[in-house]
């Protein structure tokens, strides 16, 4: 006879599980028990928020793959719904198992019992709970292809201590198969025809790619279909890097400009959202075409003049099969007229990019960065301004070699991606780039990083301030009414060595560099620590309003 733990990591290892990312609890020990008979690694954090990140990150960079966080009951959920939260905004499949209270004393008040499937529901696909033994690799499956299927999302199982620690057999467990990528969905032909007539009538077209492509497994498709017809394609969310950054169809200076011009928007798994003004950033008369994986985003916040509903990647596929039979499409001199413009906006950022000042420019400390990599690096942003100061300038080499949080904007995502990142792909370097005020959320994940022998380095922009913060609140309501948006100018560097760490200062531009080098070459988990200058009005150069 074996326990329901042992159970459910039988069916965790079923569906392809790599790593159980937790921080420990009574409540969910019978899983430990059961993972080690398994195989399976078990990755333990300093707060449970830091292990459904991590899970985020593990399922964004393992395609097939669901990343999976166990979280005790009462805190343990309610510290992890951030991340679920997050999951959710950015649409990443995770299995998430919660643990409760004994099932024989529900709603007697038993210690840190509450409604975890009432509260987690609004930000999830799926959540549920099991309350029979040997049902539970049954609700794994389920789980699993909820969070997988369509538009992907988290999924979060409830299992009580007792239904966990009660006594099974392994040998009499059905285990149904897991499939951790969904079936294909193939798009209607009409559709088809109908998004290629309404870009044979189009002069200046504008594509945006985004989260679906990637989750579609599409960036072939995209590419195939970019070339084609030589369309300007921009991309957002986890799209990022589904064109190569040396791509000649590739553009992220002009797109404001662009989209503003253009007579057809292609919208390629990327919602209308606040990050289009919903909807309202595309010309009022310019017709939209739109893919996406679920027919119910189709039309969200602004109509489409055509839907086309399936797997992106191979609806693309067909479209640039039917361009072909046609006799193609070209706009290439749309595309070298933005080209342009690209070039004199990068031209126009060039003073900063050597600026010798220090505290350190925002754009040199990015410049220092992106000449520093290379594409088996992974990058990792987590911070306010500073991401968005470095992503003018540092590209996205390719597929898989960046992440961020998403359209929820959670800070603290740094590290925990990175353990994920780390744990599995340890031949790659792993380099996070924080605000300091982020750094302040998950820092404490670096004592994770020394206890699991994983090299991650971190390189912190300090400005001592929560900086996206500070700026419109200074240009609001004036410097004399600032409040809130002020940090010390800690030396976070000191803070990693104090964990086994390595840390590195830098107050000059040019150090940055031999500072990077000299943090991987450690072999350790590692932060540079690089004072920047403090902008109270907008960064020189920006549009920030």
């Amino acid at each position: 006879m074996s326990h329901g733990g042992k159970l459910c990591a039988r069916a965790l290892r079923e569906a392809g599980v790599g790593a159980i990312f937790t921080l420990t609890g009574g409540h969910v020990m019978p899983i430990y028990d059961g993972a080690l008979d398994e195989g399976i690694p078990i990755i333990d954090v300093r707060h449970e928020q830091a292990a459904v990140h991590a899970a985020d990150a593990y399922s964004r960079l393992n395609p097939g793959r669901i990343g999976c966080a166990v979280l005790t009951a009462g805190p343990g959920v309610t510290d992890g719904v951030t991340g679920i939260a997050n999951a959710w905004r950015a649409n990443s499949p995770i299995l998430v198992i919660g643990g409760q209270g004994p099932f024989s004393n529900l709603r007697r008040g038993s210690l840190q019992e509450m409604d975890h499937v009432g509260m987690v529901r609004p930000i999830s696909k799926w959540a549920d709970a099991c309350f029979q033994t040997h049902r539970i690799p049954e609700y794994v499956e389920m789980a699993v292809r909820t969070a997988v299927s369509g538009v992907p999302g988290p999924a979060f199982l409830e299992i009580p201590m007792d239904v966990l620690m009660a006594p099974a057999s392994l040998e009499e467990t059905r285990f149904p198969a897991v499939r951790t990528t969904p079936p294909t969905v193939h798009p209607d032909p009409t559709d088809v025809r109908a998004a290629l007539d309404v870009l044979a009538g189009a002069e200046r077209p504008v594509m945006l790619a985004g989260t679906g492509v990637k989750w579609s497994q599409g960036g072939t498709a995209l590419a195939r279909f970019a070339e084609a017809c030589r369309i300007p394609v921009y991309l957002n969310g986890m799209g990022r890097g589904m064109l190569r950054a040396d791509h000649p169809q590739f553009f992220n200076r002009t797109r404001r400009a662009a989209m503003q011009s253009c007579d057809v928007f292609v919208l390629a798994g990327a919602p209308l959202d606040f990050r289009l003004r919903f909807g309202d950033s595309v010309p009022a008369d310019a017709r939209i075409v739109q893919f996406d994986m679920d027919a119910t985003l189709i039309g969200q916040n602004r109509q489409a003049d055509v839907g086309v509903v399936g797997n992106i990647g191979t609806s693309l596929d067909h479209l640039t099969d039917l361009l072909a039979a046609g006799g193609g499409l070209d706009f290439g001199t749309w595309s070298d007229e933005l080209r342009a413009g690209e070039d004199e906006a990068a031209a126009a950022l060039e003073a900063q990019l050597t600026s010798d000042e220090s505290p350190v420019d925002p754009l040199r400390f990015a410049a220092e960065i992106r000449d520093f990599i290379d594409e088996d690096t992974i990058l990792i942003g987590d911070g306010g301004d500073i991401v968005a100061q470095s992503s003018k300038v540092i590209p996205v080499l390719r597929e898989n070699c960046w992440m961020d949080p998403g359209p929820l904007g959670t800070l603290g995502v740094g590290m925990p991606f990175a353990l994920a990142a780390q744990h599995s792909f340890p031949d790659r370097r792993v380099l996070i780039i924080y605000g300091d005020g982020a750094f302040g959320l998950n820092g404490f994940e670096y004592d994770t990083a020394v206890r699991f022998g994983l090299p991650i380095v971190g390189i912190v922009g300090n400005d001592a301030a929560w900086g996206q913060m500070l700026r419109p609140q200074v240009g609001i309501y004036g410097a004399d009414r600032k409040v809130a948006v002020d940090l010390a100018p800690t030396r976070y560097d000191r803070v990693v060595e104090a964990m086994g760490g390595h840390g590195e200062h830098c107050e000059r531009p040019e150090e940055i560099r031999p500072a990077l080098e000299r943090a991987f070459a450690s072999g350790k988990p590692a932060l540079v620590n690089v004072a920047l200058r403090k902008d109270e009005g907008a960064p020189k150069g920006s549009t920030y309003v």
